[in-house]
C-alpha cells in the first residue's frame, strides 16, 4: 500500500521496478536450499555523516565503521523518515511512513500498535522475524525506550543515557531566562572510564551473543546511545581530537533569510543553544570536539562487535546493517539539534554488508530507513510483508549505480515533508510554502530556489512524490504537533 505518486516524466519506472522483483523471486528459490542468514542490526543514536567513509567532517575518526563500509555497500544518500528518534524508529520497525501511521512525534513504544487502525494491523520487524523462525536478541536503544514494545525474545537492557555528573558542565536551558523547554544537551569529559558508559555494556552483550551457539537463525540488534546528548565520554576519546586541530562546519549567518516563516517555526528549538551563542562564548570548537569524541568512542564499541562476528562461527552467514535514526546539526543553520526537515538533521549513515557479495561500493541513490524492513526480508528469503511502504534496496546492493527513480520522504509534523532525490531536496510545509536546494552545487542548503521560475518543472515533478495520505496525528504523540509549531 504505497502512498507515493510519481510524475510520469520523472519517476516512472513500473517496468524497471518489476525487474528487481523478478530477480528477488529467483533469489528466494535459490536460497531455499541454504541455511537462512543471520542478521546483525547495529543502530547508532543521533549520528550524522561525520564518519570517515562519508567524509562529513575532516576530523572524523571512525575506523571500524569505515571497515564495515569497505566490505559492504555504503548508501551515501540515505535519510530517515522523521528527524527525531521516536517517530523515526517507529517508521523503521512498522514499515510505515509517519504520514500513514500518524506517528509524527515521540511516542511510548508499547503504544505504537495502538497509534492508529493501520499500526494495529502492522507487524513490527522483530515480530515478523520471530514468526519466520528467527530468534530475536537485542540490547540498548532500538525503539525510543529500548524494548518497551517487548518484541525481542531477549533484551539485554542498557537504554540509559547516563552516567551524568551532579552538575552540568556547560549548558542548561534553565540557566537562561530566554530559553524555553528542556534538553540533555551538555558537553565535557565524563566519566573516568569506558566501563561506566552504557555503550560499553551494549557492545559486551553483542559480543557475548555472538560467542554462543544458536540453534536458530538470529536477528541480533545492538542499539548504541552515543553521540546522543549529553556529549560526555572519557578523556582518551577527547585526546584523539585535539582542540587546536578542530575544524568548524560550514556556517552562513544569514542562512535563514530566504526560508519561509513556517520553516523557521517548524525547525526552531527554543531550548537548544544557538551557533551565535556558541561563537560568543567560544564554545563551538568544544562542542564539535565533544561530538567527534563521542562518535569515535561509539565507533570503538562497534569495532568490538564486528571483531566478535569475524571470530565467530557466524562470520560467513551474517548480514550486517549499520544505521542511525537521524542526523544532527552541529552548528549549521544556527542550531545544535535534530528535529528539523533540513538535510543535516536527516541524512544518516547506512551500510549493508552481505556475505558473498562484493563490498567497498558506494550508492548515491536516495534511500530511506523505511527501506530496511523489506530489504532484510528480501535478503533473508522471507515472504514480503504487504504492509511495508518501503522498497527493497537489494538491487542497489548488487548494482549501486543502477537507475533508481524512487525518492525518499522525510516528515516532521503533519503536512510538512521533504523529498530527496539524487540531486535535489524539496520541502513543502502545511501552509504551502516551499524550499528547494540543488545539492549538486549547494550541499549546505544556503540558496533557496523555490521562487525561481526556472525551477517550476523540478518543483512540479518533486511535488508529485509527496504522500497522498496525511494521517491525523495520533493522540499518543507527546510532541511535536502542528499546534506546537504554530504556537511558537
Amino acid at each position: 500500500m504505497r502512498c507515493h505518486r510519481f510524475a510520469a516524466v520523472c519517476f516512472v519506472a513500473l517496468i524497471a521496478s518489476a525487474v528487481p522483483n523478478a530477480a528477488t523471486a529467483q533469489e528466494r528459490i535459490a536460497r531455499q536450499s541454504t541455511p537462512p542468514p543471520n542478521v546483525l542490526f547495529i543502530a547508532i543514536d543521533d549520528l550524522n555523516d561525520w564518519v570517515g567513509c562519508l567524509g562529513g567532517h575532516p576530523n572524523a575518526s571512525t575506523p571500524n565503521i569505515d571497515r564495515l563500509a569497505a566490505r559492504g555497500v555504503l548508501f551515501s544518500n540515505a535519510h530517515c523518515q522523521a528527524p527525531i528518534c521516536g517517530p523515526s524508529r517507529a517508521s523503521l520497525f512498522t514499515g510505515l511512513l509517519p504520514s500513514t501511521s500518524g506517528i509524527y512525534g515521540q511516542i511510548k513504544d508499547k503504544l505504537i500498535p495502538r497509534a492508529s487502525d493501520i499500526t494495529a494491523r502492522a507487524t513490527l520487524m522483530p515480530d515478523y522475524f520471530e514468526r519466520h523462525g528467527y530468534t530475536t536478541l537485542a540490547c540498548g536503544k532500538l525503539f525510543h525506550n529500548g524494548d518497551a514494545a517487548k518484541v525481542f525474545d531477549d533484551y539485554g537492557g542498557h537504554s540509559s543515557f547516563g552516567p551524568k555528573p551532579k552538575q552540568r558542565f556547560k549548558y542548561d536551558p534553565a540557566w537562561f531566562p530566554e530559553k524555553i523547554g528542556g534538553t540533555q544537551t551538555d558537553w565535557g569529559v565524563f566519566p573516568e572510564s569506558d566501563d561506566l558508559m552504557p555503550d560499553y555494556h551494549i557492545a559486551a552483550y553483542g559480543v557475548e551473543q555472538l560467542s554462543k551457539k544458536h540453534d536458530q537463525p538470529f536477528f541480533l540488534a545492538v542499539g548504541f546511545m552515543r553521540p546522543h546528548v549529553p556529549w560526555y565520554c572519557p578523556q582518551e576519546w577527547f585526546d584523539k581530537h585535539p582542540i587546536d586541530q578542530i575544524q568548524l562546519p560550514p556556517y552562513l549567518k544569514n542562512d535563514l533569510d530566504d526560508v519561509p516563516e513556517l520553516s523557521r517555526r517548524v525547525n526552531e528549538l527554543p531550548a537548544m543553544p544557538t551557533t551565535e551563542w556558541a561563537i560568543k562564548e567560544n564554545e563551538w570548537k568544544n562542542i564539535v570536539q565533544a561530538y567527534l569524541a563521542c562518535t569515535t568512542f561509539v565507533d570503538a564499541q562497534v569495532g568490538k562487535v564486528l571483531d566478535a562476528l569475524d571470530a565467530s562461527r557466524y562470520a560467513d552467514n551474517t548480514i550486517v546493517v549499520l544505521w542511525s535514526d537521524h542526523g544532527y546539526h552541529v552548528g549549521e543553520k544556527n542550531r545544535f539539534a535534530k528535529q528539523a526537515l533540513w538535510d543535516r538533521a536527516n541524512r544518516v549513515p547506512l551500510i549493508v554488508s552481505v556475505p558473498g557479495r562484493a563490498g567497498g561500493k558506494i550508492c548515491k541513490q536516495p534511500v530511506g530507513l523505511i527501506d530496511l524492513y523489506p530489504t532484510l526480508l528480501d535478503l533473508c528469503g522471507l515472504q514480503a510483508n504487504p504492509m511495508n511502504e518501503g522498497r527493497s534496496i537489494v538491487p542497489l546492493v548488487d548494482d549501486p549505480e543502477q537507475s533508481w527513480p524512487t525518492p525518499t520522504i522525510t516528515t516532521y509534523g503533519k503536512d510538512n515533508h521533504a523529498i530527496q532525490t539524487e540531486r535535489y531536496r524539496f520541502y513543502r510545509y502545511e501552509d504551502g510554502s516551499m524550499e528547494l536546494y540543488d545539492h549538486q552545487v549547494d550541499p549546505n542548503e544556503w540558496k533557496n530556489l523555490a521562487s525561481d521560475p526556472a525551477m517550476k518543472p523540478v518543483i512540479d515533478q518533486l511535488s508529485a512524490a509527496l504522500p497522498e495520505r496525511n494521517a491525523p496525528p495520533t493522540k499518543y504523540n507527546s510532541y511535536p504537533t502542528n499546534e506546537y509549531f504554530l504556537a511558537k
